[in-house]
């Protein structure tokens, strides 16, 4: 690109063509040669007459003036002008690298990144150089290919939750050390300092230079609400200090309709200079526990969001004791140790058992309470039913009645035997007992048992052969210390010993509040330590995206408790909220104590900011400068040659023509409230397919083309008669009208937005099926997993899809139109997979196929390419090869046999699966 006067011009030898103006203007200006005079007697009867009007024998210079502006305007244009160019990348012309840190730290500003990467991009292409992308938060092998390519797929690229860890640099530095010969490199940062980043500027130092773009604002980030002192804490980080700065905090969660509103704001405000500001925020139990995130307001970011868990939603505990209270003896209360343990992360309620029932408490808490009232006693039951937990303490008076010694009662776990086992008694120890490790299959399991605690007396529990599978802690000789049993909802736990220090030290240990936490009495006081995690496994149920959007986590794997705490978060361990049976936790993309820290980058990088100006072409607007000039020279012409008044007539029919082409584009604008309401009546009249448009021309195409192959199958072989197929925008076009979308997956395609998979989940509910096609059964079959794969698990995981299987032998679709075993389409080797069969499907005696699906399957998902294999150009020749010869032909058929079933299974569900068509079927099977 050669700069002049501030301004590039790609192609700057056509300013040459600006020497030829002022010749130009002498043509223009030349006047042809005087008429020779010729004397013609008639000629004198024109003598005296007088012209009033004269006209000129040279061009006027106005009208000279506005030709030459036109056709300079015209040279520039053409010529490539850019304002504001970059400056000439290092290396000049060779290949290019793009590096992105694709972190929820670049999130707020993705719009400037994907704005400024188009540039480079643009850039790169028209200087033919290769060009790379590197995601360091999801690294691949390196492809150096033609800038346009990456073009296409930059809208399908998104920052993601996490930062580069360690396994991503690793990844990220395999792919820099496998790619031949040098490049440059243009890294877009996200603004913040991470572990490891020192050795990838080394290793991109080594391959050419590097030029960074930074955003110019400092990232803000919020820390996970704490409980303390009865307001919630809220501290938000920014990577660097700067000014005074103001913002606010917005504490969302539903309403009392499960409607997702703001139920408070708090503003926080960063001193000058600071770079971490904390304020306090106090509300009533009732908006506490309705709480679901904070976020910081208009900073779209995961890193913005902090998500809320069970430790601010404070359970309410109803304490009954039988036993009297008595200051003077306050340490041999049965409700002592339990106030202590429970009050910082608990809301106590105390009081008689008639009094606490109607306030629904989350627990309730019976210490050495032998037997209930019989009404008080159906009354929790019901409330146990209903999910309650009830938790009991052995004591005195439970060992000395006769609770659950002739059969098992609702409200005990287990059968008790007659009095106790204590040292000095009938079943003596010589002495206490000590607690054995806690097996895996009990809540406990992980928690460290302290040496120190020790058992002297307890309640025995009577053998039964359900014994084992309800204790869930138990003394070093085997003997039963806590059971569990599960009753409706709820759960009935006793402990067989005291709630206080009388029989065991266990109430004077920090086990005691563990136990009591493992078993969702209270929530945490603080947010959990690795250790305390230990031995569980966290089922994700939420998860943010870069953005800060919540999805559901659907068939993510579940996380060790240590790693969910201390584990840094990434691909293996996604930000969300996860479920742990009995108690929810919030892994936040921050962690209690983390510190946001500015990228730093060595004094040989070149660093720019996001703000600097942008690149602008400016040919597009001086070759329309060029047209309207020359307009305006042939208005002007016309009005000197006197012609003006004849081109009105011209001149209003060509308006005409472009108000009636007009005219219904305006019509649709006005009298219809979406763009997708112009075909409705004809798509609603019609049987149309359609497929999903994934920004990407050539895949678009061959999908138009295979429908349209597909449809002609369907109108010559069956009395389906589908119109024209049609492309589908998610984010525009209503769905409804469509029985079945064929949606290609590629691997940088978009994700919809939230409205677009509600429009896909109502979709799929109403009874429409997709068609996945990854179109990469010619690897996936060897195991490997592509990237369309990837891509397909993200785009499915906000869908409602149902559990699926391998289409089996006996499904609907094999008999559906035609009996086909295999389904094949460019590539004839993947599986296809369907909604799973319910788990009462079974074959009938005499009936060959069972009835696996009650309607229509809602997803089919394959690599087989079957678009490719349908496609057909204009003249209804196929458009792409497909195996080779008479092989490749029967293969070629039996896709479009394939399609047919699959439009006939939508059309008409399970109807081959009746049993007026048994015989046939026999009769085609040769059974």
């Amino acid at each position: 690109m050669t700069m002049i006067a501030g301004i590039g011009f790609t192609v700057p030898w056509l300013l040459l063509g600006l020497l030829a103006l002022p010749v130009l203007w002498l043509l223009l200006r030349a006047v042809p040669p005087a008429p020779k005079r010729q004397p013609f007697p008639a000629v004198t009867l024109l003598l005296g007459l007088k012209d009033d009007e004269s006209l000129s024998d040279r061009t006027p210079w106005w009208l000279l003036l506005l030709r030459m502006l036109a056709v300079a305007a015209a040279i520039i244009g053409l010529a490539g002008p850019v304002l504001n160019p970059s400056a000439e990348e290092p290396g000049g012309r060779g290949p290019l690298l793009i590096v992105m840190d694709a972190s929820w730290g670049g999130a707020a500003g993705w719009a400037q990144t994907r704005a400024q990467a188009a540039a480079q991009l643009e850039e790169a292409g028209r200087a033919g150089r290769p060009v790379a992308v590197l995601r360091l938060s999801a690294p691949e092998v390196l492809q150096f290919r033609a800038a346009s390519d990456w073009q296409r797929q930059l809208a399908g690229l998104a920052p993601l939750p996490w930062q580069p860890g360690p396994d991503q640099l690793q990844q990220a530095l395999a792919a820099i050390g496998g790619a031949e010969g040098g490049f440059d490199s243009i890294w877009f940062s996200d603004g913040l300092a991470y572990p490891g980043r020192g050795g990838l500027i080394e290793a991109l130092g080594r391959r050419g230079g590097i030029e960074v773009y930074e955003q110019p604002l400092p990232v803000l980030g919020l820390l996970p609400a704490s409980y303390s002192g009865g307001a919630i804490e809220l501290t938000v980080q920014r990577s660097r200090g700067g000014p005074a700065q103001e913002i606010s905090v917005v504490a969302q969660g539903m309403d009392p309709g499960g409607t997702a509103r703001s139920l408070a704001a708090l503003p926080l405000r960063f001193a000058d200079g600071a770079r971490s500001a904390t304020a306090e925020l106090s509300l009533p139990a009732e908006l506490r526990a309705r709480l679901s995130r904070f976020e910081i307001r208009d900073v779209k970011s995961a890193g913005a969001v902090a998500l809320t868990d069970d430790s601010l939603r404070r359970r309410e505990v109803a304490l009954v004791s039988s036993a009297s209270e008595d200051e003077a003896l306050a340490l041999l209360s049965p409700l002592h140790y339990l106030r202590q343990a429970l009050a910082p992360s608990a809301e106590l309620l105390e009081g008689s058992l008639a009094d606490l029932l109607p306030a629904n408490p989350d627990v309730i808490v019976l210490a050495d309470v032998a037997r209930l009232a019989p009404a008080q006693e159906q009354a929790v039951i019901q409330w146990v039913e209903n999910g309650g937990l009830l938790l009991r303490f052995a004591g005195p008076r439970l060992a000395a009645s006769d609770t659950a010694r002739s059969g098992e009662e609702p409200l005990m776990p287990v059968r008790l035997r007659i009095g106790g086992r204590s040292i000095g008694g009938a079943m003596s120890w010589g002495e206490p007992k000590t607690l054995a490790p806690f097996a895996e299959t009990s809540p406990f399991y992980g928690l460290e048992v302290p040496g120190e605690v020790s058992v002297s007396s307890q309640v025995v529990a009577q053998p039964d052969p359900q014994l084992a599978d309800r204790v869930i802690a138990e003394l070093g000789d085997g003997t039963p210390l806590v059971t569990r049993k599960t009753l409706g909802q709820g759960q009935v736990v006793l402990f067989h010993v005291t709630a206080n220090a009388e029989w065991s030290s266990l109430p004077l240990s920090g086990l005691f509040v563990s136990m009591l936490e493992r078993l969702a009495v209270s929530s945490a006081a603080a947010a959990p330590q690795a250790e305390d995690l230990e031995g569980t496994t966290w089922t994700p149920v939420e998860v943010l995206d870069g953005f800060g959007r919540l999805a559901a986590a659907e068939t993510l794997p579940g996380v060790k408790g240590p790693d969910l705490v201390a584990a840094p978060a990434g691909p293996e361990l996604r930000p969300g909220v996860y479920d742990g049976g009995r108690r929810m936790l919030a892994r936040n993309v921050l962690r209690p104590g983390d510190e946001l820290q500015a990228a730093r980058w060595p004094a040989s990088v070149a660093v720019s900011s996001y703000d600097a100006p942008q690149e602008l072409p400016l040919g597009g607007a001086l070759l329309t400068l060029a047209l309207l000039l020359l307009a305006a020279d042939v208005l002007g012409t016309l009005a000197l040659s006197g012609l003006l008044g004849r081109a009105r007539t011209a001149a209003l029919a060509a308006a005409l023509g472009l108000a009636a082409s007009a005219a219904p584009q305006a019509l649709r604008a006005q009298d219809a409230p979406a763009p997708e309401d112009f075909r409705a009546a004809e798509l609603a009249s019609e049987l149309v397919l359609a497929h999903v448009l994934t920004g990407e021309p050539e895949v678009d195409r061959i999908a138009a083309a295979g429908l349209r192959g597909l449809s002609e199958t369907l109108f010559f072989r069956t009395s389906v008669e589908p119109a024209a197929p049609a492309g589908v925008d998610l984010e525009r076009d209503e769905l409804a009208f469509f029985p079945l979308l064929y949606w290609p997956v590629t691997r940088d395609q978009p994700l919809p937005s939230s409205a677009a998979y509600r429009k896909l989940n109502a979709y799929l509910r109403a009874g429409g099926m997709i068609l996945f096609d990854t179109r990469d059964a010619d690897l996936t079959v060897s195991g490997a997993t592509s990237p369309a794969s990837r891509r397909l698990q993200q785009i499915a995981l906000p869908l409602d899809v149902p559990p699926l299987e391998v289409l089996p032998e006996d499904h609907v679709l094999t008999r559906a139109f035609y009996l086909l075993q295999a389904f094949p389409g460019r590539h004839s080797r993947g599986p296809v997979w369907v909604e799973a069969a319910p788990p009462g499907a079974e074959q009938a005696e005499g009936i060959p196929f069972r009835n696996l699906n009650d309607g229509v399957t809602p997803v089919v998902i394959g690599g087989n390419d079957w678009a490719a294999a349908w496609a057909v150009d204009g003249n209804g020749r196929p458009l792409l090869p497909v195996g080779r010869g008479y092989a490749g032909e029967r293969q070629r058929e039996l896709a479009f046999r394939f399609g047919v079933n699959l439009v006939m299974h939508v059309l008409t569900g399970n109807y081959k699966s009746d049993q007026v068509h048994v015989p046939a079927l026999l009769d085609r099977l040769g059974q």
